[in-house]
């Protein structure tokens, strides 16, 4: 959904420890007014649903808005704001709001607080993480030019309060399932009068409304009575509360203090099903975890930087550290995308440099010193606060052993941490990073990392062959022909070996014995609404 969204996982981040607090817990009505605890983060970013492009935002963001269309847990859409959305060629669509939905400030959501909230995350000026989102509606290229060329994108028109319309460059086979996705959500008016102190304290139309955020600490929201769609919570409220580790939630977990836990640390993956009994959740999931470098990284820019990174790939025994750090709970990748999505196939050209094979490690290793030669370490950031470093240390020691070079992991407090330096392009080494699915498409993993001007392009990937080929899946006339092109394209970024798949996700879950339900989704996260104490 994003890093982890994007997807992320990022990780639970830093807790205020002057506090002196292990966790937030119950230190007030939480417990006896229902209120449910789950683990949570720091965001990156104000809480702007089109500059939020990570989990720990995103989970908030997607409590807070309700979209066109939302998501249910297994991943199928549904209208949401939408009463009707019309088009006879996916190109050009008609939608009608429902009537009479509020925001949080009581004002009436309208057709022009989607179009205005569209155009806003759109305008390169405006700098939004996920403006590549709206790539393909008419008009998106004048606001991104640098100067942009128009303010507004020629292919969004209000036709009244609950109706506009959307013209897009060409068809498209995901746009109508995109809908749900965060940054396709409407903005009140007030939004734009200071979209920071917006992003401070939200003014949303979804099933919770925005109580408070204690930076590194926790966010609490309240249950919006006036919400009127298909996700009503079934709780009285969430606490989403920031932890060191996640040894420690696991902890609180086990003693009553934490209500939902979606990731399980690794020191506890092979003994928490016997610990928490019909209570531990486990489910393949749309989630994946990467090594990227980028180009600007010495020997890791042109032919050098490709040959180097698909020798540490063939370095890396992904089958062993999946069994033997994650008890079988990964599974080993072959794409990058995720084998619970439509399409997917894990046999691509090109995929053998995902296979452990040390003598051809050796070789292409030999064949880049041969261009320049190696000096140095090399260094994979991972942030702390996730869980990472178990199999960090693992890549490195296998990559080490291999090709007999120094590699390091190289710890961040935080996952905000690592994110700022990764998107400001200052981390200056290898990192992991990944993606959890914001909609069920195999595009949805593609189009956020690998467009040449997505903002969650984390490894600066240019390549006009590949905006041109997602350009073409995108417009592609059915789903089999989409799913041609999607593996034309994955076969190129095995050949330019863009970054290093390392895992695909059975994410492992638990609850608290005060939670009746709790249940993962499509893509790992809980269905928030439907935990119930």
């Amino acid at each position: 959904m994003r890093f982890t969204r994007a997807g992320a996982l990022a990780g639970a981040v830093l807790l205020a420890t002057s506090l002196g607090l292990s966790a937030c817990g119950n230190d007030d009505d939480s417990a006896a007014g229902g209120i449910v605890l789950v683990n949570g983060g720091e965001p990156q970013n104000p809480l702007v649903p089109t500059n939020t492009n990570e989990n720990m935002g995103g989970r908030v963001v997607d409590r807070l808005f309700a979209g066109l269309k939302y998501y249910d847990v297994n991943g199928v859409a549904h209208n949401e704001m939408a009463e009707k959305i019309e088009t006879t060629d996916r190109k050009t669509y008609k939608i009608t709001i429902k009537p009479d939905w509020k925001f949080t400030d009581g004002t009436t959501v309208k057709a022009k607080n989607f179009v205005d909230a569209w155009n806003y995350g759109a305008l390169a000026t405006n700098a939004q993480l996920q403006n590549y989102v709206f790539t393909p509606i008419l008009g998106f290229d004048e606001v991104q030019a640098k100067p942009p060329k128009a303010q507004t994108m020629k292919g969004l028109q209000v036709v009244d309060d609950r109706t506009f319309t959307v013209e897009l460059q060409k068809p498209s086979i995901d746009f109508e399932t995109a809908l749900g996705y965060a940054p396709f959500y409407p903005l009140p008016d007030a939004a734009f009068k200071d979209i920071k102190a917006f992003g401070d304290a939200p003014i949303g139309n979804g099933p919770y409304k925005f109580k408070t955020w204690e930076h590194n600490v926790k966010i609490d929201l309240d249950v919006n009575p006036d919400y009127q769609g298909g996700r009503p919570a079934k709780n009285k409220g969430l606490r989403f509360v920031h932890y060191q580790s996640f040894d420690t939630a696991y902890a609180d977990l086990q003693g009553g203090n934490l209500d939902a836990l979606d990731t399980i640390p690794p020191s506890a993956i092979s003994t928490y099903k016997a610990d928490l009994g019909d209570r531990a959740i486990s489910k393949p999931t749309a989630q994946n975890q990467k090594i990227g470098i980028q180009p600007t990284v010495p020997h890791f820019a042109g032919e050098e930087g490709v040959l180097r990174r698909k020798a540490i790939s063939m370095a890396i025994n992904r089958e062993q550290m999946a069994e033997k750090i994650f008890q079988g709970t990964r599974l080993p990748a072959r794409d990058r995308t995720s084998s619970v999505l439509p399409g997917y196939d894990g046999n691509l050209p090109g995929s053998d440099v995902l296979k452990y094979n040390p003598e051809e490690a050796k070789k292409l290793w030999a064949q880049a010193d041969a261009m320049s030669p190696w000096s140095g370490r090399y260094e994979i950031a991972y942030n702390a606060d996730g869980g990472h470093q178990e199999w960090i240390e693992a890549v490195a020691n296998s990559v080490k052993n291999v090709l007999g070079i120094e590699v390091v992991g190289v710890p961040y407090p935080t996952f905000r941490d690592i994110r700022t330096q990764i998107t400001g392009r200052t981390i200056g080494k290898a990192f992991r990073y990944g993606w959890q699915g914001d909609y069920p498409t195999m595009l949805q993993f593609l189009t956020a990392h690998y467009y040449s001007y997505s903002g969650s392009n984390s490894v600066g990937y240019q390549n006009p062959e590949a905006d041109r080929l997602l350009d073409a899946a995108l417009a592609a006339g059915s789903l089999p022909e989409s799913y041609k092109i999607i593996a034309e394209f994955q076969t190129l970024l095995f050949r330019d070996m863009v970054d290093i798949p390392i895992f695909d996700y059975v994410a492992n879950a638990g609850r608290s014995d005060q939670v009746k339900k709790a249940e993962l989704t499509w893509n790992g996260l809980f269905d928030f609404e439907g935990i119930e104490k």
